[in-house]
């Protein structure tokens, strides 16, 4: 083997020759030949094949020593016609030179080639996936049919320049963003174009408006990006029936050669490229179910024409959207009735040697089913799916997202896929949904998105093995999942639209597939299996608001599933085992989620009234209970567990398995130095409220997220709205738990047993208040938090009204926030105001421990509680009627009333302490007694909505916004603090953006925009 690289040099120099190709190195070649062939026969296979030497020299082999002259020497290849050369001239076998004198000369590293992160990653899971267990490949002719369909609503197709040049809030252009985050992407994109700098770019923007276009989109979760991807699997299938049919001498031209020189002859379907077409097109559909291109077509919608350039880019796609037509009706009372067709079409391209029609693309109708009724009875991604289903072909039907995309070396592994309709993977049933892993393009730059996509790296990969095999309980979670188009075709479709009920269409696919496919019936044989070998790009969301609408939209679709009648059916046809990993895996999950949150109120509260009752002081100084050491270790051991680590260690896993578990430690350990700990358990709270909601009350809804670019600020209102009750509420409330609880016991119990009980917490608490702010682009920048306290006093001001949106004004969003209680039964309205009545309880405990009442237990300290709330309430009603009434014609009377009101209390407050004893200690506990009982009230008066008189709502509104400013000030002090330190700002830059960091890129320019770029160049 010491000799090979001397016989690479050798045949290096003649590939040299043959690239030039000239008739005068004719003698070279030879010699080349000669030495290649001395270096393998007398160095390499030496011992191998003396005989074979002998014959060809005409006697015994013999070493020369020496160089002997060339006219002695036995000349190989010397004949006529014994080699070809030169060889006759063909840009096939012209590039295929090129491309073997590439790979042998160039001499880079493996880790510099390529050096684009994207594509180092496609190529080392297309390596690695080849040694998988995959079916043999049929021929294209013979392999099943298949569709890929794509529901569509409003999102965005392609970006218009204005939308790639417009710069947001912070100054920040789509195009400015996407140079930062990709900029070797766009070195080469401004290679492709010719053009040296942006500025030349800019200049020649007519002439590269469309490429400009797309180069953007392609970055994006747009239609384009989707469908792009989608039609790898036709130029896949063109590729591989090209590989079927050719002949010898069509292969030494080339797919390439082939596809250029067969265009004319194509049109007359003579050609091979066009029975590869054509071959393709019976194996292939692709189905883009566009709800709204006939409205957006009518009203001149840009969108409309954008899809039409996508199918006059890709003819062979079709586009399905519901028609709404205007008709005359048969009924003589009406004139006119609205008729709804589901309608598919394609691009009607004009041809090119036709001169007498305009030349103009347009679509042309394939297709037109007449409907019973308007489509969009249900759910509108579930429905916009089911009417377009009709006009898939094969036997089986892939449903893409839009925000999804697709590689071409993946879809080469279509057919092997394909095949596994045909095997029995549980030596029973043939398989009904065939899974496929997803891999998330999002999670390269913030930390948030890197922990969204490896949880979802996690779940689709590790998580759906074992849900797959041996548990038996996978159903549709992917988006890249193969249906047995016929199986489910002939038992209602791949998604069930069901208002409300159905909000996650996809899993009630799955379980739509295995409950009718039970075991109760061997005629409906439905298997759900999971496969690693191919793998589908998926966008997710990046911004910590996005996620959450994300997860609010599991959670409450987790919430329906637990009272819909599949998950019970499941459970009773189930065995035991498999009943059991059905449950933990579905909406075991959740109900585990809110069962532990629950658990910390009821320890809360159940600790607080051993210390208000005197019971845990009895335990804590008690001779039985002095060494309760192992007790404290066991606290301490279950409050570090909680702080959010369970739930990466499938990450942690699945990192282990991929890229060894080095490097997976790594990774968990900088993941927790950017506080995944802390999104981990801010998103506990996100699940449980948002699925006990919908236990109790129903009303799931669709929540839209977005599929922009988040690398903004989000102002403190839209945190506010996003987050108030379901998490900055319930982290109030634990809040004054926890700081009663340490009141009242810190005199008997060390810090210690506190810190080792209450720790998560504390951790919880905290998490739940400040995770929205501590994850938000810019936080902590004292100029963003000016702009945000004059944008919140403005929405906390506003008066609703009829048409008035949420984000406008704080009286509208109120109201909105108690939509779910319009919709509840007696029950939900019941158990809300059970659940209220612990505030009054909790006030009920506390006003026996001030200092001036603990030497009493009379009900009537109780009873006066409850008149001193009634007279504040009275007094901010009051307050209020006047303002309303006598601050513009009497307002310097009115300042007058409110100056002795205040007067009054401050002299109560003062005798209190002189002659009641009242300490400091007595007025927090006040405060923290009747805080909650007047938000428990406003509970209760939100839940019997119906029975509240009309002139008393007004007063329960200015309430509610009391408690609104309030909570608003509490969360808002302590951010404004930590903006006057500028190193908190540099702290969360570097933690929310370390991935952008260690791969070089500027991400302070894109926080900062281009204006502050602009800004430092001048400088410089």
């Amino acid at each position: 083997m010491s000799h090979l690289p001397t016989l690479c040099n050798k045949f290096v120099e003649l590939i040299k020759l043959l690239m030039t190709n000239n008739e005068a190195d004719r003698d070279q070649v030879i010699i080349l030949f000669q030495d290649m062939l001395e270096v393998v026969t007398r160095d390499i296979m030496e011992d191998d094949l003396p005989g074979y030497l002998d014959s060809n020299h005409g006697g015994p082999y013999r070493r020369h020593e020496g160089i002997t002259p060339l006219d002695q020497q036995f000349q190989l290849f010397a004949k006529a016609g014994a080699i070809k050369f030169p060889l006759p001239k063909s840009d096939a076998w012209t590039e295929k030179i090129k491309r073997l004198h590439l790979l042998l000369t160039v001499k880079e590293s493996g880790s510099d080639v390529p050096a684009n992160i994207d594509a180092k990653r496609r190529i080392s899971f297309f390596c690695n996936s080849l040694f998988m267990n995959m079916p043999n490949a049929p021929k294209v002719r013979n392999m099943l049919a298949f569709s890929v369909l794509t529901p569509y609503y409003k999102e965005d197709v392609l970006f218009s320049l204005k939308e790639i040049e417009e710069p947001n809030e912070d100054g920040v252009s789509i195009l400015f963003y996407l140079q930062k985050i990709f900029p070797d992407e766009w070195t080469n994109f401004l290679e492709r174009v010719g053009c040296k700098t942006e500025e030349e770019l800019r200049e020649r923007y007519d002439e590269f408006e469309v490429e400009l276009r797309l180069w953007a989109s392609y970055r994006g979760q747009t239609l384009t990006r989707t469908v792009r991807g989608m039609m790898y699997y036709r130029k896949a299938l063109e590729l591989q029936a090209f590989l079927d049919m050719a002949k010898d001498e069509d292969l030494m031209h080339g797919y390439k050669a082939i596809e250029l020189t067969s265009e004319e002859n194509s049109k007359v379907g003579r050609s091979l490229w066009a029975q590869c077409q054509a071959v393709a097109d019976m194996k292939f559909t692709y189905v883009v179910s566009c709800q709204q291109y006939g409205i957006h077509k009518r009203s001149g919608d840009s969108r409309a024409q954008d899809i039409l350039r996508l199918m006059t880019t890709y003819p062979s796609l079709r586009v399905a959207y519901i028609d709404e037509v205007e008709e005359p009706s048969t009924d003589r009372n009406k004139k006119n009735e609205k008729v709804y067709y589901s309608a598919l079409v394609k691009a009607s391209l004009a041809k090119a040697g036709d001169s007498t029609e305009p030349v103009q693309n347009l679509d042309q109708v394939i297709y037109r089913i007449k409907l019973p009724g308007p489509a969009i009875l249900g759910e509108g991604k579930p429905e916009n799916q089911n009417h377009a289903i009709i006009f898939t072909r094969g036997e089986g039907l892939q449903t893409i997202d839009m925000n999804q995309e697709h590689y071409l070396e993946e879809a080469l592994k279509m057919r092997n896929l394909m095949q596994e309709f045909l095997k029995k993977h549980d030596g029973v049933r043939y398989p009904s949904i065939l899974g496929v892993r997803e891999h998330i393009f999002t999670g390269s730059v913030s930390s948030l998105a890197w922990f969204m996509s490896n949880q979802e790296t996690s779940f689709v990969t590790i998580g759906q093995r074992v849900l797959a095999n041996p548990l038996r309980v996978r159903f549709h979670y992917g988006h890249p999942d193969v249906f047995d188009r016929l199986f489910h075709l002939t038992r209602g479709g791949v998604s069930k639209a069901s208002k409300i009920i159905n909000l996650s269409e996809d899993i009630f696919a799955g379980i739509n597939g295995v409950l009718l496919a039970g075991f109760n019936s061997t005629l409906r044989e439905g298997n759900v299996t999971h496969h690693e070998y191919m793998q589908v790009g998926k966008g997710r969301d990046v911004g910590l608001n996005q996620i959450s609408l994300f997860e609010a939209k599991i959670a409450n679709g987790n919430g329906e599933q637990t009272l819909s009648r599949d998950i019970y059916r499941l459970g009773h046809r189930f065995d035991f085992f498999r009943m059991l990993s059905c449950y933990f895996t579905t909406v075991g999950f959740y109900f585990s989620t809110l069962v532990t949150v629950l658990t910390v109120y009821v320890f809360l509260y159940g600790r607080l009234y051993l210390v208000l009752s005197g019971l845990d002081e009895a335990l804590a100084t008690g001779k039985k209970f002095m060494h309760n050491q192992p007790l404290q270790v066991a606290l301490a051991s279950q409050s570090f567990v909680q702080l959010g680590f369970l739930m990466a260690l499938p990450m942690v896993m699945e990192s282990g398995l991929e890229r060894g578990f080095r490097n997976a430690l790594s990774e968990f350990i900088l993941m927790q130095l950017q506080l995944a700990s802390v999104f981990f358990t801010f998103s506990l709270g996100t699940k449980t409220h948002y699925y006990g909601r919908t236990l109790l009350h129903g009303g799931a809804e669709y929540r839209a997220t977005g599929r922009g670019f988040v690398v903004f600020h989000a102002k403190f209102a839209d945190n506010y709205r996003l987050y108030s009750r379901s998490h900055f509420v319930k982290g109030l409330e634990l809040l004054i738990l926890l700081i009663v609880y340490e009141i009242f016991g810190q005199s008997y119990r060390g810090p210690v047993a506190y810190i080792f009980i209450t720790v998560s917490m504390w951790f919880m608490v905290g998490t739940w208040l400040f995770s929205p702010f501590l994850f938000n682009p810019s936080g902590f920048e004292w100029q963003k938090i000016v702009d945000d306290w004059t944008d919140w006093n403005k929405w906390i001001s506003s008066r609703g009204g009829i048409g008035v949106p949420p984000d406008k004004s704080w009286e509208s969003w109120w109201e909105k926030e108690q939509e779910h209680l319009r919709y509840t039964g007696k029950r939900g309205i019941i158990v809300e105001i059970v659940l209220a009545l612990r505030f009054l309880i909790y006030q009920y405990g506390l006003v026996y421990h001030l200092n001036i009442t603990k030497h009493t237990r009379s009900v009537l300290v109780y009873g006066i509680s409850w008149l001193v709330i009634l007279g504040i309430l009275f007094i901010m009603k009051a307050v209020s009627v006047g303002r309303r009434r006598f601050s513009a014609e009497f307002q310097l009377v009115f300042r007058l009333v409110k100056g002795l009101i205040f007067i009054a209390f401050i002299s109560i407050l003062i005798i209190l302490i002189a002659i009641a004893h009242m300490t400091v200690q007595d007025i927090l506990v006040c405060f923290l007694a009747f805080m909650p009982t007047g938000w428990g009230l406003l509970l209760i008066a939100q839940a019997c909505k119906p029975l509240v008189p009309s002139n008393f709502w007004g007063s329960i509104k200015a309430l509610a916004r009391g408690y609104e400013i309030i909570m608003g000030l509490l969360l808002f002090t302590p951010i404004a603090f930590l903006a006057w330190f500028p190193f908190v700002s540099e702290f969360q830059t570097r933690m929310l953006f370390n991935q952008a960091f260690s791969r070089g890129l500027q991400i302070s320019r894109i926080l900062g925009g281009p204006k502050k770029d602009r800004s430092s160049k001048n400088k410089e």
